[in-house]
């Protein structure tokens, strides 16, 4: 399987001022495969430890934090003699190991000539909680689930993504209805590695949506393990209305739909737990499509989206089939779907923070903006071919500095104010950032 992080892996190998590196993630994202796949390839050597059940292992990290005994100890275990650029250490499940995470700084003060890897999930916690976390001694790559370009490739339609990011404007168009069928699927199955895997191997979008719910299954065991009981049900209600704030035409997070009568106050923590686990995506508004962006954020309005498109199918109970088979994925549920995957790629496969724009006293709503080497970006989503842009004009006619774009099923074409950007197209993003 073909993750395009592998490149930045390969750059962070090769930096002349390396430091130790965290790979974040939500769980099940593929963390673990990567980095020894990473191992494996770029290196002539391999030293791999779980932290989650290696009592041995936990132990050389509990008295102090020598880097050399810590090193000879790795290498005892692994029975690999670590050796500086040739081996690539691997602390897995970092985060049931605090000290482990902290040992990091002293690697990077004391010993920057290895390569030292940890990974685990709510890192993003364990950093927020100042449990150790070594910030400014660290490297920081985020992991998220396939992006549909990862998952044409690793469902056998490499020359289908191959076409696509040749960002010809024919090509792509000729190639329309191939590609929204891929589309479908990806919608369906989702970018979490196990469930590619399965709908690779079966081909049953059944099998997958039965492993989508394992998964969800997993996290929610997760709360109970990992939040502390003050949380718990704070987070779970919060995570279990995530797929009704976004069958709403306004997919606005309203605290009252959480529950009758709630406050911001009482749920801010938990969204800000979900958030650092790297199960959701929260997409502030701003007040205005300034530079940057983040100086206009409203801090009090936000849509909430999950990490992937495929889990939330799986919460809001569509039926895998009918979403292949049909339109329904791009028609019901009020374009969730499509906003989701937008969302998604735009952080994911394009490497950009989205927000929203809507106005203060009426229905006018920007779906999101970005900003890209100086220029913003004004996105509507369209789940179908219908393709009045009445919001999106309006705004650009205030605010013609920015570029308005429209991601849709119908093909790629530039107007005199607008461009028209494929949906399965969105990844090779220079086809809608470009000048």
């Amino acid at each position: 399987m073909d993750r395009y992080l592998m490149n930045d892996l390969v750059a962070w190998r090769d930096a002349r001022r390396r430091k130790p590196l965290v790979l974040n993630g939500a769980r099940q994202v593929g963390k673990t495969w990567l980095l020894k796949e990473f191992g494996r390839t770029q290196f002539e050597k391999l030293a791999y430890v779980s932290l989650d059940s290696n009592t041995a292992a936990r132990a050389l990290f509990d008295s102090d934090f020598d880097v050399r005994r810590i090193i000879d100890g790795l290498s005892l275990l692994t029975n690999i003699r670590i050796e500086p650029g040739n081996t690539l250490i691997v602390l897995d499940e970092v985060q049931s190991v605090p000290k482990a995470i902290t040992a990091l700084k002293y690697f990077c003060e004391e010993a920057p000539e290895y390569a030292v890897s940890a990974a685990g999930s709510l890192l993003g916690i364990s950093a927020a909680e100042g449990s150790g976390f070594p910030v400014g001694k660290v490297d920081c790559l985020d992991l998220y689930p396939l992006s549909f370009r990862e998952f044409l490739d690793a469902t056998g339609d490499g020359m289908l993504r191959e076409l696509l990011d040749s960002g010809d404007s024919v090509s792509v168009n000729a190639f329309k209805e191939k590609s929204i069928e891929a589309l479908r699927r990806y919608c369906v199955v989702g970018g979490m590695p196990a469930v590619v895997e399965e709908f690779v191997e079966s081909g049953d979008c059944r099998a997958a949506r039965r492993l989508q719910s394992q998964i969800l299954q997993d996290y929610e065991r997760d709360f109970s393990k990992h939040i502390p009981m003050r949380l718990y049900a704070r987070v779970r209600e919060v995570w279990e209305s995530i797929p009704a704030h976004l069958s709403h035409e306004n997919k606005k997070f309203v605290f009252g739909r959480v529950r009758e009568g709630a406050r911001a106050k009482d749920f801010e923590e938990a969204l800000v737990w979900l958030s650092q686990a790297g199960l959701i995506h929260k997409v502030p508004r701003v007040t205005k499509p300034g530079v940057p962006l983040s100086a206009y954020d409203d801090h009090k309005a936000f849509k909430v989206f999950l990490s992937d498109v495929g889990l939330l199918g799986a919460m809001s109970g569509l039926e895998p089939t009918s979403i292949v088979e049909g339109d329904v994925v791009f028609t019901e549920f009020k374009g969730a779907l499509a906003e989701q995957y937008v969302c998604q790629q735009l952080i994911s496969d394009c490497g950009m923070r989205p927000y929203y724009w809507s106005a203060e006293n009426s229905s006018g709503e920007i779906d999101f903006l970005i900003q890209d080497n100086g220029r913003t970006h004004a996105i509507e989503v369209k789940a179908e071919e219908n393709l009045q842009a009445k919001s999106l004009r309006a705004f650009k006619s205030k605010n013609p500095e920015v570029t308005a774009v429209r991601f849709s099923l119908s093909g790629y074409r530039e107007q005199d104010w607008m461009r028209n950007v494929p949906l399965y197209a969105m990844g090779v993003h220079r086809l809608w950032t470009a000048s």
